[in-house]
């Protein structure tokens, strides 16, 4: 269990999203949150029916799919369920996975606290979000 747990931190270390946080920090997210596996084909989060956490992928791939059409691919490092969890609304798609996924999940009553905790990570999402938002828009012009 040890070393799977420094494989999450290690992990952690190398995404994006949590490259402000010290080894500590870290340390203390990968033994905070639960990693969850899901198998090829299986949906994580379904649209306007069920997403109670935010998910970050470690390994694996993932299609977000919203009526039926694929909107986008997620891979290592991205992050999903977010909207619906600090909205508190349904989610707005289908994610599933293409191959097997690994995630770091952090249940929604933990996702404030989480993020008030780190303000790095919070900030540093706010920025792939509002990049997120640009890129819709410019797709729509």
């Amino acid at each position: 269990m040890e070393a799977q747990s420094a494989n999450v931190v290690e992990t952690l270390a190398s995404l994006s999203l949590f490259g402000d946080l010290s080894y500590p920090e870290l340390e203390a997210v990968a033994h905070t949150f639960e990693e969850e596996a899901f198998a090829q084909g299986q949906r994580v989060l379904r649209q306007d029916v069920s997403g109670g956490s935010f998910y970050v992928i470690l390994s694996g791939e993932a299609r977000v799919v919203i009526d039926g059409e694929e909107r986008a691919a997620l891979t290592r490092g991205d992050f999903f369920g977010e909207i619906s969890v600090l909205t508190e609304y349904v989610p707005t798609a289908d994610i599933a996975a293409v191959t097997l996924l690994r995630c770091l999940v952090v249940p929604r009553p933990d996702v404030e606290r989480f993020l008030l905790e780190r303000p790095r990570v919070m900030l540093r999402m706010l920025r792939i979000e509002a990049n997120r938002l640009r890129g819709m828009l410019e797709d729509l012009a």
